[in-house]
Protein backbone atom coordinates (compact mmCIF):
# COMPACT_ATOMS: atom_id res chain seq x y z
CA UNK A 1 0.00 0.00 0.00
CA UNK A 2 1.29 3.47 -0.92
CA UNK A 3 2.75 5.71 1.77
CA UNK A 4 2.79 9.49 1.61
CA UNK A 5 4.75 12.56 2.67
CA UNK A 6 2.95 15.87 3.23
CA UNK A 7 4.85 19.07 2.37
CA UNK A 8 3.85 22.59 3.35
CA UNK A 9 5.53 25.44 1.47
CA UNK A 10 4.65 28.41 3.67
CA UNK A 11 5.33 31.36 1.38
CA UNK A 12 4.73 35.08 1.64
CA UNK A 13 1.35 34.98 -0.07
CA UNK A 14 0.07 31.53 0.81
CA UNK A 15 0.63 27.93 1.84
CA UNK A 16 1.20 25.48 -0.99
CA UNK A 17 0.29 22.04 0.31
CA UNK A 18 1.52 19.05 -1.69
CA UNK A 19 1.05 15.37 -1.02
CA UNK A 20 3.79 13.16 -2.46
CA UNK A 21 4.05 9.42 -2.48
CA UNK A 22 7.39 8.01 -1.36
CA UNK A 23 8.35 7.36 -5.01
CA UNK A 24 8.44 11.13 -5.52
CA UNK A 25 5.17 11.56 -7.40
CA UNK A 26 2.92 14.52 -6.65
CA UNK A 27 -0.50 13.12 -5.72
CA UNK A 28 -2.36 16.34 -4.96
CA UNK A 29 -1.56 20.01 -4.49
CA UNK A 30 -3.41 23.19 -3.62
CA UNK A 31 -2.53 26.68 -2.46
CA UNK A 32 -4.44 28.60 0.19
CA UNK A 33 -3.78 32.33 0.01
CA UNK A 34 -3.36 34.77 2.89
CA UNK A 35 -2.74 38.53 2.83
CA UNK A 36 0.22 40.72 3.81
CA UNK A 37 -0.48 44.05 5.48
CA UNK A 38 2.01 46.68 4.27
CA UNK A 39 1.96 50.09 5.97
CA UNK A 40 4.12 52.98 7.09
CA UNK A 41 6.62 52.55 4.26
CA UNK A 42 8.67 49.84 6.00
CA UNK A 43 6.19 47.72 7.93
CA UNK A 44 4.88 44.34 6.76
CA UNK A 45 2.79 42.04 8.94
CA UNK A 46 0.65 38.93 8.74
CA UNK A 47 -1.97 37.36 10.96
CA UNK A 48 -0.72 33.92 12.16
CA UNK A 49 -4.30 32.70 12.36
CA UNK A 50 -4.36 33.01 8.57
CA UNK A 51 -1.40 30.62 8.34
CA UNK A 52 -3.09 28.05 10.53
CA UNK A 53 -6.36 28.25 8.61
CA UNK A 54 -4.41 27.75 5.37
CA UNK A 55 -2.50 24.77 6.79
CA UNK A 56 -5.61 23.10 8.20
CA UNK A 57 -7.72 23.61 5.07
CA UNK A 58 -4.87 22.73 2.71
CA UNK A 59 -4.12 19.54 4.64
CA UNK A 60 -7.74 18.42 4.52
CA UNK A 61 -7.80 18.99 0.76
CA UNK A 62 -4.46 17.25 0.17
CA UNK A 63 -5.30 14.02 1.99
CA UNK A 64 -8.88 13.71 0.79
CA UNK A 65 -9.40 10.23 -0.59
CA UNK A 66 -6.49 8.53 1.17
CA UNK A 67 -6.16 6.89 4.57
CA UNK A 68 -4.72 9.50 6.97
CA UNK A 69 -2.65 6.77 8.60
CA UNK A 70 -0.78 6.34 5.29
CA UNK A 71 0.77 9.82 5.71
CA UNK A 72 4.04 8.83 7.37
CA UNK A 73 5.52 12.31 7.81
CA UNK A 74 4.81 16.04 7.56
CA UNK A 75 7.37 18.77 7.06
CA UNK A 76 7.87 22.34 5.92
CA UNK A 77 9.69 24.86 3.81
CA UNK A 78 8.93 28.34 5.08
CA UNK A 79 9.75 32.00 4.64
CA UNK A 80 12.37 33.18 7.12
CA UNK A 81 13.37 36.12 9.35
CA UNK A 82 10.08 36.44 11.19
CA UNK A 83 9.16 37.77 14.59
CA UNK A 84 6.05 36.24 16.12
CA UNK A 85 5.88 36.73 19.91
CA UNK A 86 3.80 34.03 21.61
CA UNK A 87 2.82 33.40 25.22
CA UNK A 88 3.28 30.13 27.18
CA UNK A 89 0.17 28.66 25.57
CA UNK A 90 1.52 29.48 22.11
CA UNK A 91 -1.02 32.24 21.54
CA UNK A 92 0.24 35.07 19.30
CA UNK A 93 0.53 38.36 21.16
CA UNK A 94 0.46 40.54 18.03
CA UNK A 95 0.61 40.16 14.24
CA UNK A 96 3.87 38.69 12.97
CA UNK A 97 6.51 40.97 11.48
CA UNK A 98 7.60 39.28 8.25
CA UNK A 99 10.89 39.28 6.38
CA UNK A 100 9.89 42.41 4.41
CA UNK A 101 9.41 44.46 7.60
CA UNK A 102 12.27 46.96 7.85
CA UNK A 103 11.31 49.15 10.80
CA UNK A 104 14.20 48.05 13.06
CA UNK A 105 16.89 50.23 11.48
CA UNK A 106 18.07 51.79 14.76
CA UNK A 107 18.38 48.36 16.32
CA UNK A 108 20.54 47.22 13.39
CA UNK A 109 22.76 50.27 13.83
CA UNK A 110 23.05 49.63 17.58
CA UNK A 111 24.21 46.03 17.07
CA UNK A 112 26.70 47.13 14.43
CA UNK A 113 28.27 49.58 16.89
CA UNK A 114 28.24 47.21 19.86
CA UNK A 115 29.60 44.06 18.16
CA UNK A 116 31.38 45.54 15.14
CA UNK A 117 30.35 44.83 11.58
CA UNK A 118 33.07 42.32 10.72
CA UNK A 119 32.83 40.45 14.03
CA UNK A 120 29.06 40.20 13.66
CA UNK A 121 29.36 38.78 10.15
CA UNK A 122 32.02 36.36 11.35
CA UNK A 123 29.78 35.01 14.10
CA UNK A 124 26.48 34.73 12.24
CA UNK A 125 27.41 34.51 8.55
CA UNK A 126 25.13 37.52 8.04
CA UNK A 127 25.23 41.28 8.26
CA UNK A 128 23.35 42.96 11.06
CA UNK A 129 20.17 44.00 9.28
CA UNK A 130 16.70 45.28 10.11
CA UNK A 131 15.05 42.42 8.21
CA UNK A 132 16.26 39.81 10.71
CA UNK A 133 14.43 38.45 13.73
CA UNK A 134 16.75 39.69 16.47
CA UNK A 135 16.50 43.33 15.41
CA UNK A 136 12.72 42.99 15.29
CA UNK A 137 12.64 41.61 18.83
CA UNK A 138 14.76 44.56 19.97
CA UNK A 139 12.29 46.93 18.29
CA UNK A 140 9.45 45.13 20.05
CA UNK A 141 11.14 45.50 23.43
CA UNK A 142 11.55 49.26 22.91
CA UNK A 143 8.22 50.07 21.27
CA UNK A 144 5.79 47.47 22.63
CA UNK A 145 7.15 46.62 26.09
CA UNK A 146 3.88 45.11 27.31
CA UNK A 147 3.96 42.60 24.47
CA UNK A 148 7.63 41.87 25.10
CA UNK A 149 7.04 41.19 28.82
CA UNK A 150 4.33 38.66 27.99
CA UNK A 151 6.43 36.88 25.36
CA UNK A 152 7.46 33.31 26.16
CA UNK A 153 8.90 32.37 22.75
CA UNK A 154 9.59 34.18 19.50
CA UNK A 155 8.65 31.92 16.61
CA UNK A 156 9.21 31.63 12.89
CA UNK A 157 6.22 30.81 10.69
CA UNK A 158 6.84 27.05 10.50
CA UNK A 159 7.67 26.96 14.22
CA UNK A 160 4.20 28.30 14.99
CA UNK A 161 2.57 25.69 12.75
CA UNK A 162 4.66 22.96 14.41
CA UNK A 163 3.38 24.18 17.78
CA UNK A 164 -0.21 24.10 16.54
CA UNK A 165 0.28 20.54 15.27
CA UNK A 166 2.32 19.10 18.15
CA UNK A 167 2.46 21.51 21.11
CA UNK A 168 6.27 21.69 20.85
CA UNK A 169 8.30 24.93 20.79
CA UNK A 170 11.21 24.14 18.43
CA UNK A 171 13.12 25.59 15.53
CA UNK A 172 15.74 24.20 13.17
CA UNK A 173 19.28 25.40 12.51
CA UNK A 174 18.50 26.80 9.06
CA UNK A 175 15.72 29.07 10.37
CA UNK A 176 17.80 29.92 13.43
CA UNK A 177 20.63 31.08 11.17
CA UNK A 178 18.17 33.59 9.70
CA UNK A 179 17.58 35.29 13.04
CA UNK A 180 20.93 37.14 13.36
CA UNK A 181 21.32 35.42 16.73
CA UNK A 182 22.95 32.06 15.87
CA UNK A 183 26.69 31.42 16.12
CA UNK A 184 27.22 29.58 12.84
CA UNK A 185 30.41 27.89 14.02
CA UNK A 186 29.19 26.78 17.43
CA UNK A 187 25.66 26.08 16.13
CA UNK A 188 24.13 27.64 19.21
CA UNK A 189 22.62 30.97 20.18
CA UNK A 190 25.36 33.62 20.35
CA UNK A 191 25.94 34.79 23.90
CA UNK A 192 27.91 37.95 22.93
CA UNK A 193 25.26 39.10 20.44
CA UNK A 194 22.32 38.39 22.73
CA UNK A 195 24.06 40.07 25.65
CA UNK A 196 24.67 43.17 23.55
CA UNK A 197 21.09 43.15 22.28
CA UNK A 198 19.57 42.84 25.73
CA UNK A 199 17.41 39.94 24.55
CA UNK A 200 16.99 36.85 26.74
CA UNK A 201 18.22 33.62 25.13
CA UNK A 202 15.21 31.84 26.64
CA UNK A 203 12.94 33.61 24.14
CA UNK A 204 14.31 31.42 21.36
CA UNK A 205 12.97 27.90 20.81
CA UNK A 206 14.93 24.69 21.28
CA UNK A 207 17.37 24.03 18.42
CA UNK A 208 17.12 20.93 16.21
CA UNK A 209 18.34 19.55 12.93
CA UNK A 210 15.87 20.03 10.07
CA UNK A 211 15.39 16.25 9.86
CA UNK A 212 14.57 15.80 13.56
CA UNK A 213 11.05 14.77 14.48
CA UNK A 214 9.68 17.79 16.38
CA UNK A 215 6.66 15.94 17.76
CA UNK A 216 3.49 14.17 16.80
CA UNK A 217 0.06 15.38 15.68
CA UNK A 218 -2.17 15.94 18.70
CA UNK A 219 -5.79 14.89 18.98
CA UNK A 220 -6.94 18.52 18.59
CA UNK A 221 -4.76 19.06 15.49
CA UNK A 222 -5.96 15.76 14.07
CA UNK A 223 -9.58 16.90 14.31
CA UNK A 224 -8.79 20.19 12.56
CA UNK A 225 -6.50 18.90 9.80
CA UNK A 226 -7.68 15.36 9.15
CA UNK A 227 -4.22 13.93 9.84
CA UNK A 228 -4.03 10.84 12.00
CA UNK A 229 -3.23 11.48 15.64
CA UNK A 230 0.41 10.59 16.24
CA UNK A 231 1.62 11.41 12.71
CA UNK A 232 5.31 12.46 12.91
CA UNK A 233 5.99 16.15 12.27
CA UNK A 234 9.56 16.82 11.08
CA UNK A 235 11.14 20.24 11.78
CA UNK A 236 11.75 21.26 8.16
CA UNK A 237 13.66 24.38 7.21
CA UNK A 238 13.82 27.88 5.85
CA UNK A 239 12.87 28.37 2.22
CA UNK A 240 16.37 29.48 1.20
CA UNK A 241 18.19 26.28 2.21
CA UNK A 242 15.16 24.21 1.16
CA UNK A 243 15.34 25.72 -2.31
CA UNK A 244 18.87 24.33 -2.69
CA UNK A 245 17.63 20.80 -2.03
CA UNK A 246 14.58 21.28 -4.25
CA UNK A 247 16.81 22.37 -7.10
CA UNK A 248 18.87 19.21 -6.71
CA UNK A 249 21.79 21.32 -5.50
CA UNK A 250 22.95 18.94 -2.77
CA UNK A 251 26.60 18.49 -3.80
CA UNK A 252 29.42 20.80 -2.72
CA UNK A 253 30.07 23.88 -4.89
CA UNK A 254 26.89 23.55 -6.94
CA UNK A 255 24.90 26.77 -7.60
CA UNK A 256 21.27 27.49 -8.37
CA UNK A 257 19.03 30.51 -8.81
CA UNK A 258 15.42 30.99 -7.78
CA UNK A 259 13.19 33.59 -9.44
CA UNK A 260 10.03 34.02 -7.40
CA UNK A 261 8.50 36.89 -5.43
CA UNK A 262 12.05 37.57 -4.36
CA UNK A 263 15.09 35.99 -6.04
CA UNK A 264 18.36 34.56 -4.92
CA UNK A 265 21.47 32.70 -5.98
CA UNK A 266 22.52 30.01 -3.54
CA UNK A 267 24.50 26.83 -3.25
CA UNK A 268 25.66 24.01 -1.03
CA UNK A 269 29.01 23.97 0.74
CA UNK A 270 30.71 21.79 3.32
CA UNK A 271 32.38 24.90 4.72
CA UNK A 272 31.14 28.32 5.79
CA UNK A 273 31.34 30.48 2.66
CA UNK A 274 33.36 33.60 3.50
CA UNK A 275 32.56 36.61 1.31
CA UNK A 276 34.98 39.42 2.11
CA UNK A 277 32.69 42.03 0.54
CA UNK A 278 29.76 40.78 2.66
CA UNK A 279 27.41 40.78 -0.32
CA UNK A 280 26.51 37.16 0.36
CA UNK A 281 25.19 35.61 3.53
CA UNK A 282 25.61 32.04 4.76
CA UNK A 283 22.96 29.86 6.38
CA UNK A 284 23.09 26.58 8.20
CA UNK A 285 21.79 24.09 5.67
CA UNK A 286 18.83 21.76 6.02
CA UNK A 287 21.38 19.06 5.13
CA UNK A 288 23.10 18.30 8.46
CA UNK A 289 26.72 19.40 8.52
CA UNK A 290 26.51 21.61 5.42
CA UNK A 291 26.06 25.32 4.75
CA UNK A 292 24.11 27.31 2.21
CA UNK A 293 25.71 30.53 0.88
CA UNK A 294 23.11 32.87 -0.56
CA UNK A 295 22.66 36.29 -2.09
CA UNK A 296 19.03 37.40 -1.95
CA UNK A 297 17.35 40.36 -3.61
CA UNK A 298 14.02 41.67 -2.35
CA UNK A 299 11.69 42.31 -5.28
CA UNK A 300 12.09 40.12 -8.36
CA UNK A 301 8.77 38.61 -9.37
CA UNK A 302 7.02 41.17 -7.20
CA UNK A 303 8.52 43.97 -9.33
CA UNK A 304 7.22 42.23 -12.46
CA UNK A 305 3.78 41.69 -10.91
CA UNK A 306 3.65 45.32 -9.84
CA UNK A 307 4.44 46.67 -13.31
CA UNK A 308 2.18 44.10 -14.96
CA UNK A 309 -0.68 45.25 -12.69
CA UNK A 310 -0.14 48.85 -13.76
CA UNK A 311 0.39 48.31 -17.49
CA UNK A 312 -1.35 45.07 -18.45
CA UNK A 313 -3.53 43.90 -15.55
CA UNK A 314 -5.57 41.48 -17.66
CA UNK A 315 -2.74 39.93 -19.65
CA UNK A 316 -1.68 36.31 -19.21
CA UNK A 317 2.00 35.48 -19.04
CA UNK A 318 2.20 34.20 -22.63
CA UNK A 319 0.95 37.55 -23.87
CA UNK A 320 3.47 39.31 -21.63
CA UNK A 321 6.27 37.18 -23.07
CA UNK A 322 5.29 38.28 -26.59
CA UNK A 323 5.42 41.91 -25.51
CA UNK A 324 8.84 41.45 -23.89
CA UNK A 325 10.25 39.77 -26.97
CA UNK A 326 8.95 42.61 -29.12
CA UNK A 327 11.12 45.07 -27.20
CA UNK A 328 14.37 43.28 -28.00
CA UNK A 329 17.54 43.03 -25.86
CA UNK A 330 18.32 46.23 -23.97
CA UNK A 331 14.69 47.42 -23.92
CA UNK A 332 15.53 50.36 -26.14
CA UNK A 333 18.00 51.75 -23.59
CA UNK A 334 15.48 51.70 -20.73
CA UNK A 335 16.94 50.60 -17.39
CA UNK A 336 15.02 49.58 -14.27
CA UNK A 337 16.36 49.55 -10.71
CA UNK A 338 14.27 46.83 -8.97
CA UNK A 339 14.40 48.26 -5.46
CA UNK A 340 10.70 48.69 -4.70
CA UNK A 341 11.04 47.64 -1.06
CA UNK A 342 14.67 48.56 -0.42
CA UNK A 343 17.31 45.96 -1.18
CA UNK A 344 19.37 43.25 0.39
CA UNK A 345 22.10 41.82 -1.84
CA UNK A 346 24.06 43.37 -3.37
CA UNK A 347 23.10 46.84 -2.03
CA UNK A 348 22.09 46.21 1.59
CA UNK A 349 20.28 49.54 1.61
CA UNK A 350 16.79 49.81 3.09
CA UNK A 351 16.48 53.39 1.77
CA UNK A 352 16.86 52.73 -1.95
CA UNK A 353 13.80 52.64 -4.15
CA UNK A 354 12.80 51.64 -7.66
CA UNK A 355 13.51 53.79 -10.70
CA UNK A 356 13.29 53.78 -14.49
CA UNK A 357 16.20 55.49 -16.22
CA UNK A 358 16.58 56.53 -19.83
CA UNK A 359 12.84 57.04 -20.37
CA UNK A 360 11.92 58.42 -23.79
CA UNK A 361 8.71 59.05 -25.68
CA UNK A 362 9.29 56.06 -27.94
CA UNK A 363 9.20 53.60 -25.06
CA UNK A 364 5.97 51.63 -24.70
CA UNK A 365 4.70 48.71 -22.65
CA UNK A 366 7.10 46.16 -24.21
CA UNK A 367 10.16 48.17 -23.19
CA UNK A 368 8.92 48.76 -19.65
CA UNK A 369 8.10 45.09 -19.12
CA UNK A 370 11.42 43.91 -20.56
CA UNK A 371 13.38 46.50 -18.59
CA UNK A 372 11.95 45.08 -15.37
CA UNK A 373 13.14 41.54 -16.17
CA UNK A 374 16.54 42.82 -17.33
CA UNK A 375 16.88 44.94 -14.18
CA UNK A 376 16.22 41.92 -11.98
CA UNK A 377 18.73 39.91 -14.02
CA UNK A 378 21.43 42.60 -13.76
CA UNK A 379 20.96 42.79 -10.01
CA UNK A 380 21.30 39.01 -9.79
CA UNK A 381 24.46 39.18 -11.88
CA UNK A 382 26.06 41.50 -9.33
CA UNK A 383 25.29 38.81 -6.75
CA UNK A 384 26.79 36.12 -9.00
CA UNK A 385 29.98 38.15 -9.33
CA UNK A 386 30.49 37.75 -5.57
CA UNK A 387 30.56 33.97 -6.06
CA UNK A 388 32.79 34.22 -9.09
CA UNK A 389 35.50 35.87 -7.02
CA UNK A 390 35.98 32.46 -5.37
CA UNK A 391 34.67 29.86 -7.82
CA UNK A 392 33.74 29.17 -11.40
CA UNK A 393 30.12 29.64 -12.34
CA UNK A 394 29.28 28.50 -15.85
CA UNK A 395 26.16 26.45 -15.17
CA UNK A 396 23.25 26.81 -12.76
CA UNK A 397 19.86 25.32 -12.01
CA UNK A 398 16.89 27.71 -12.19
CA UNK A 399 13.70 27.28 -10.18
CA UNK A 400 10.76 29.46 -9.15
CA UNK A 401 7.74 30.80 -10.98
CA UNK A 402 9.86 32.93 -13.32
CA UNK A 403 11.40 29.77 -14.76
CA UNK A 404 8.08 28.90 -16.41
CA UNK A 405 8.77 31.57 -19.03
CA UNK A 406 11.26 30.73 -21.79
CA UNK A 407 11.63 34.46 -22.42
CA UNK A 408 12.62 35.17 -18.81
CA UNK A 409 14.97 32.18 -18.76
CA UNK A 410 16.78 33.35 -21.91
CA UNK A 411 17.20 36.89 -20.57
CA UNK A 412 18.64 35.51 -17.33
CA UNK A 413 21.02 33.23 -19.24
CA UNK A 414 22.18 36.12 -21.45
CA UNK A 415 22.75 38.53 -18.58
CA UNK A 416 24.30 36.01 -16.16
CA UNK A 417 26.33 34.38 -18.96
CA UNK A 418 25.62 30.89 -17.67
CA UNK A 419 23.88 27.81 -18.97
CA UNK A 420 20.58 27.51 -17.10
CA UNK A 421 19.06 24.09 -16.53
CA UNK A 422 15.38 24.17 -15.65
CA UNK A 423 13.86 21.20 -13.76
CA UNK A 424 10.48 19.84 -14.76
CA UNK A 425 8.81 21.10 -11.56
CA UNK A 426 9.96 24.70 -11.17
CA UNK A 427 7.14 25.74 -8.84
CA UNK A 428 7.47 22.87 -6.39
CA UNK A 429 11.20 22.89 -5.60
CA UNK A 430 10.79 23.88 -1.96
CA UNK A 431 7.79 21.56 -1.57
CA UNK A 432 9.89 18.66 -2.84
CA UNK A 433 12.63 19.64 -0.40
CA UNK A 434 10.14 19.56 2.47
CA UNK A 435 9.02 16.10 1.35
CA UNK A 436 12.61 14.84 1.25
CA UNK A 437 13.25 16.32 4.71
CA UNK A 438 10.17 14.49 5.98
CA UNK A 439 11.33 11.28 4.30
CA UNK A 440 14.82 11.46 5.78
CA UNK A 441 13.35 12.42 9.16
CA UNK A 442 11.07 9.38 9.35
CA UNK A 443 13.77 7.16 7.80
CA UNK A 444 11.87 6.43 4.63
CA UNK A 445 14.94 7.80 2.77
CA UNK A 446 18.61 7.27 3.61
CA UNK A 447 19.83 10.74 2.59
CA UNK A 448 19.15 13.90 0.55
CA UNK A 449 20.29 12.26 -2.66
CA UNK A 450 16.73 10.92 -2.80
CA UNK A 451 15.71 14.26 -4.33
CA UNK A 452 16.48 12.48 -7.62
CA UNK A 453 13.17 10.63 -7.16
CA UNK A 454 11.36 13.94 -7.57
CA UNK A 455 13.35 15.80 -10.23
CA UNK A 456 13.83 15.62 -13.96
CA UNK A 457 15.32 18.19 -16.33
CA UNK A 458 12.87 19.97 -18.60
CA UNK A 459 14.71 22.67 -20.56
CA UNK A 460 18.14 24.21 -20.91
CA UNK A 461 19.18 27.71 -22.01
CA UNK A 462 22.57 28.84 -23.27
CA UNK A 463 23.65 32.49 -23.31
CA UNK A 464 23.41 34.30 -26.63
CA UNK A 465 26.88 35.74 -27.00
CA UNK A 466 25.58 38.43 -29.38
CA UNK A 467 23.89 40.04 -26.38
CA UNK A 468 26.82 39.73 -23.96
CA UNK A 469 28.55 43.02 -24.84
CA UNK A 470 25.27 44.96 -24.73
CA UNK A 471 24.34 43.61 -21.32
CA UNK A 472 27.82 44.22 -19.91
CA UNK A 473 27.59 47.86 -20.97
CA UNK A 474 24.08 48.16 -19.56
CA UNK A 475 25.08 46.60 -16.26
CA UNK A 476 27.84 49.17 -15.83
CA UNK A 477 25.26 51.93 -16.35
CA UNK A 478 22.85 50.06 -14.04
CA UNK A 479 25.44 49.97 -11.26
CA UNK A 480 26.60 53.55 -11.81
CA UNK A 481 22.98 54.74 -11.73
CA UNK A 482 22.39 53.16 -8.34
CA UNK A 483 25.48 54.78 -6.83
CA UNK A 484 24.65 58.16 -8.38
CA UNK A 485 21.17 58.01 -6.86
CA UNK A 486 22.21 56.99 -3.33
CA UNK A 487 21.99 60.57 -1.95
CA UNK A 488 18.64 61.00 -3.69
CA UNK A 489 17.36 57.83 -2.01
CA UNK A 490 18.39 59.27 1.36
CA UNK A 491 16.50 62.51 0.70
CA UNK A 492 13.41 60.67 -0.52
CA UNK A 493 13.47 58.50 2.57
CA UNK A 494 13.56 61.56 4.82
CA UNK A 495 10.71 63.13 2.87
CA UNK A 496 8.65 59.95 3.09
CA UNK A 497 9.16 59.65 6.84
CA UNK A 498 8.22 63.30 7.35
CA UNK A 499 5.03 62.84 5.32
CA UNK A 500 4.16 59.65 7.19
CA UNK A 501 4.67 61.47 10.50
CA UNK A 502 2.39 64.32 9.45
CA UNK A 503 -0.32 61.91 8.35
CA UNK A 504 -0.08 60.13 11.70
CA UNK A 505 -0.39 63.45 13.54
CA UNK A 506 -3.56 64.31 11.59
CA UNK A 507 -5.11 60.88 12.06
Amino acid sequence: MAKYLLAHDLGTSGDKVTLFDTDGNSVSSSTIQYPVHYFGGHCAEQNPDDWWRAVAEGTRRAIEGIRPADVIGVSFSAQMQWCLPADREGRPLRPAMIWADHRAVREKEFLTREIGFEDFCGITGHRPNESYTLEKIMWLKSHEPDVYRKTYKVLQVKDYIIFRLTGAFVTDYSDASGTNALDLRRMDWSEPILTASGIDTALFPELHQSVDVAGYVTREASELTGLAEGTPVVCGGGDGPCSAVGAGCVQDNALFATFGTSAWIGGTSKQIFEDKDRILMCFAHVIPGKYMPCGTMQAAGSSYSYIRGLLEPGADYEELDRLIEAAGPGAGGLIFLPYLIGERAPRWNEKCSGAFLGMRMEHGKPEYLRAVIEGVAMNLNLILEAYRRQMRAEEMILTGGGARSDTVCQILSDVLQVRLNVPDHVDTATSMAAAVIAGVGVRAYPDFGEIRRFLGQDRSFRPDQRNAALYQQMERIFDDSYHALEPVFDELETLHRDEAGEQADHA
